[in-house]
């Protein structure tokens, strides 16, 4: 390879950034021309978007600007959106900025809602999971709220919020929501009982996969504060008029939010790998199966658990574990050595309920309540602390107490 290779990392999100942050850590910034390729100038904390979603956090703590984190004086930056990537041609082709080639690529584009065939989703839900995306969803909240008692024929589904989907983000943003409405309620003076949330779940119980101890103890929150749960209810459609199910029933709601799932990137699909509702089932260095010089990370990447035999659910976690191991195997080889094997090690699993209440598994141990929501957000600052060291925790960072 004559001169120094051309590394191109797609996506700002948890994979893109953690390997933009650790790659000269691992590589001489004399080996290899960098560029970090992205839609936006900023990135954003995806599993902190129930919050601002909600109305209980400022949409701006989830975000940082990219140039504020990474040293652009050692990895230009390229503000576009990726439309196709060329792996025959180590080429990728950009909306706006014509095209850039690659000797190496990281792809982590992330992901975007999966429907799973239910018609309606995209006309009726709030289903973007991102930044603008969750303020969107907290504004419609709030005009409910704030028209109710304005208008001379109020009807019940306009105070009726209905979450489509009890995994993690499902059940975090419905947290949230639940602890905000007595608020929302008392702000615009009108009667909690005229204030509906609803779960609804396809599969036979929330938080799918989850100990069920756990899940026992989420749900008795969250039905005590008011949330109604329709479990094993696989949903037919989404109308105006709020969800369809396929039982027959309907749940009358002003306000869906989508919350069922997500599938990678469709630049996946149509630059031609082989895939998996948008994910590409990788090799176990984290390259695409036939490609030498081609990384898939984050939401668009596909690991088997062996001990389980099903994938590993696509998580920040996750994520930022593979940016590690592909800065490794990037100097690994441009440095003619061997490349590593990623094994993923999940260190706990927790997830918030709104307040100071969370849910998680720290190792073995089974964490409830406030304990589990001081563990949770130190998780979130450890991000931070990987990200951009001690000075990003204490400009973003969240008090665990």
């Amino acid at each position: 390879m004559a001169g120094k290779p051309n590394i191109l990392i797609l996506g700002a999100g948890y994979a893109g950034m953690v390997t933009a942050a650790k790659i000269f850590k691992k590589i001489d910034q004399n080996q290899a021309n960098v560029t970090l390729i992205s839609k936006h100038d900023y990135h954003y904390q995806t599993t902190w978007l129930h919050e601002p979603a909600a109305g209980t956090m400022h949409p701006d703590r989830t975000r940082m600007n990219i140039k504020d984190v990474i040293d652009t004086t050692k990895i230009k930056f390229i503000q576009d959106e990726v439309v196709e990537i060329k792996p025959a041609e180590n080429k990728v082709v950009l909306k706006n900025t014509g095209s850039a080639e690659y000797d190496y690529i990281v792809t982590g584009l992330g992901a975007v809602p999966e429907t799973f065939g239910v018609e309606g989703v995209f006309e009726h839900a709030y289903s973007k999971w991102t930044l603008n995306g969750a303020r969107q969803i907290k504004d419609h909240i709030e005009y409910m709220f704030s028209k109710y008692n304005n208008d001379p024929e109020p009807k019940e589904a306009d105070l009726s919020f209905a979450v489509a989907g009890a995994g993690f983000t499902g059940m975090e943003f419905i947290g949230e929501l639940s602890e905000r409405i007595p608020e929302l309620s008392k702000k615009y003076d009108i009667p909690m009982n005229k204030i509906k949330m609803y779960v609804v779940e396809a599969a036979p119980t929330a938080l799918p996969g989850f100990d069920p101890e756990l899940v026992e103890y989420a749900m008795n929150l969250l039905e005590n504060r008011g949330v109604e749960f329709k479990i094993n209810t696989p949903i037919s459609a989404v109308t105006a008029e709020g969800l369809v199910l396929k039982n027959g029933e309907e749940v009358k709601a002003s306000t869906v939010v989508w919350a069922t799932g997500v599938r990678g990137n469709p630049v996946i699909e149509k630059s031609g790998f082989e895939n998996m509702r948008g994910r590409v089932k990788v090799d176990k260095d984290l390259r695409a199966p036939g490609y030498e010089n081609v990384f898939i990370i984050g939401d668009c990447s596909l690991i088997i658990n062996e001990e389980t035999e099903r994938p590993y659910p696509p998580t920040a976690q996750i994520a930022m574990q593979q940016a590690v191991t592909v800065a490794n195997n990037l100097n690994a080889l441009i440095n003619n050595k061997a490349l590593e094997e990623f094994k993923p090690e999940i260190k706990g699993t927790v997830a918030s309920l709104g307040g100071k209440e969370a849910i998680g598994v720290i190792g073995k141990r089974k964490v409830f309540g406030t304990s589990a929501n001081f563990m949770k957000k130190m998780i979130d600052n450890r991000y931070l602390w990987i990200l951009g060291g001690p000075g990003l925790v204490l400009k973003k960072g969240k008090n665990p107490f």
